[in-house]
């Protein structure tokens, strides 16, 4: 499957319902555009979960260019997904290797995000590049966590570095690193306890794993990824923030994106905390994972009213 036919599978549920919104603005002959029109649009984009501020940035812009006049669909759809791909826009590179020694990603989120499956999604990934990988399993207060990380390690031929239930989560971190020096991987992923954002002292021990990382490999983490529910919708842009200010993250993974009618929400975090979207989940395989492209991403989600 490839990346544009991925997009489409994982937008399924948000294409249809933006396709329905848009298409019930229209009739055969056109619409004109005045403020009723303009306030129609402005709800259907805000039920896609883009959040208030893109949703009127693009409005706002329909109104300059077509005001009093009356429109097609396929004109405002053209002139809709130009805004989207510059307002997604963001550095190509998905991963920013280290130039010598493990690459070390750090990756955090709350509960249920999807971290787990999305570690073993991101290590096959890897594997298939030919890299050598080595998992830090330091979701120490799960044993479950913990096995099926390890399953997944197995599954995927990667090394895994694990500890007892209820050990010291920074120390599991360490040590995985300094396997992955010795064995001389060339990526170690250190997973982390879930926690919710609000939960001030789980947060601080995400920082000292952080801190720990960077005193094992100098610039280690070289990423910090955010794991995200798509699902959960605009709650994503809360998580963003906090998570950011606690361990300072360079990119996100959205999980489950085919499981909600809300892939609005990758312009509301774009737009809202400015984080890059590095890769997106559309299901629960290990390959069911895909680089975020903007260009792509737009188009899938409009692909099927042309």
């Amino acid at each position: 499957m490839g990346i544009f036919e991925k997009f489409k599978l994982g937008l399924k549920k948000t294409a249809q319902i933006l396709k329905t919104d848009l298409r019930d603005l229209f009739k055969s002959e056109g619409r004109l555009v005045d403020e009723t029109f303009l306030a129609e649009l402005f709800e259907r984009l805000v039920r896609t979960d883009m959040g208030v501020t893109a949703a009127q940035e693009i409005v706002d812009e329909i109104g300059s260019s077509f005001r009093a006049r009356v429109v097609l669909m396929e004109e405002v759809l053209e002139h809709i997904k130009v805004q989207l791909k510059a307002m997604l826009a963001q550095p190509t590179e998905p991963i920013r290797f280290a130039a010598s020694g493990p690459t070390v990603i750090m990756v955090a989120g709350v509960n249920g995000a999807g971290k787990t499956t999305s570690i073993a999604k991101l290590t096959a990934a890897f594997i298939a590049d030919g890299k050598k990988v080595v998992l830090g399993a330091g979701d120490t207060f799960r044993a479950a966590a913990v096995e099926q990380l390890t399953i997944w390690a197995k599954r995927l031929g990667a090394e895994i570095v694990t500890a007892a239930q209820g050990s010291d989560p920074a120390s599991v971190a360490h040590r995985a690193t300094a396997h992955a020096i010795q064995v001389g991987a060339d990526v170690c992923i250190v997973d982390t306890a879930g926690r919710l954002q609000t939960q001030q002292s789980l947060m601080q021990e995400l920082s000292k794993i952080h801190r720990v990382l960077g005193k094992q490999i100098p610039e280690a983490p070289h990423e910090v990824i955010l794991v995200l529910d798509a699902t959960t919708g605009q709650n994503g842009i809360s998580q963003a923030k906090h998570f950011t200010d606690a361990v300072k993250c360079t990119g996100l993974v959205l999980a489950k994106l085919d499981g909600t009618a809300k892939g609005g929400v990758v312009v509301a975090i774009r737009k809202t905390v400015g984080l890059p979207v590095k890769y997106i989940g559309v299901g629960e395989r290990a390959e069911d994972l895909a680089l975020f492209d903007p260009e792509s991403f737009v188009d899938a989600l409009f692909e099927d009213m042309k």
